[in-house]
């Protein structure tokens, strides 16, 4: 349980979705608990998040769901730490800052679901999910070159589509 948000933040990045994320996350922390005795390493979040991002996978070759439905709303931005009204009681922090804050969100969402699969999820877990190259390693099962490699194309692609967003 101390990593269900890590779970559920990677499980809502891949699939875009409140309700799927849910579902995945529910489904990752059966399968945990079924091999939990298989569990030898001593990184329980990263063998969790292996598991999330392994169940999403599966989810998503049984469900293949449309890949551009994504919701914004104030669910899901509360969800991500954003309370209104606790920044209009902030006499420091005016409601233009909060509107500015709230649109740089929405661009960042919107360019970051863009991203495929394979990039967002080392995004998500090296920038919000604070895991190390060794540790996106493990829960991707791919090299820490690849990750890297994956990280830096991410990070340009995520910059070509922020700045398309602001142009147009």
């Amino acid at each position: 349980m101390p990593h269900l948000n890590a779970a559920h933040n990677l499980a809502y990045w891949l699939a875009r979705d409140q309700r799927n994320a849910e579902d995945i996350v529910q489904e990752a922390y059966l399968r945990a608990f079924k091999f939990m005795e298989s569990f030898d390493g001593d990184n329980g979040r990263a063998w969790l998040l292996a598991i999330v991002r392994n169940t999403f996978y599966t989810w998503l070759e049984k469900t293949r769901a449309d890949k551009s439905n994504i919701e914004f709303d104030e669910e899901v931005l509360a969800s991500h730490g954003y309370d209104m009204q606790a920044l209009e009681r902030d006499e420091n922090y005016s409601i233009d800052q909060a509107l500015q804050q709230e649109e740089s969100r929405r661009w960042l969402n919107r360019a970051l679901a863009l991203l495929p699969a394979e990039f967002r999820e080392v995004i998500v877990l090296r920038e919000l999910e604070e895991l190390s190259y060794k540790e996106i390693s493990t829960v991707a099962g791919i090299p820490v070159g690849t990750v890297m490699s994956r990280l830096s194309r991410a990070r340009n692609l995520l910059l070509q589509h922020l700045k398309a967003t602001q142009e147009s």
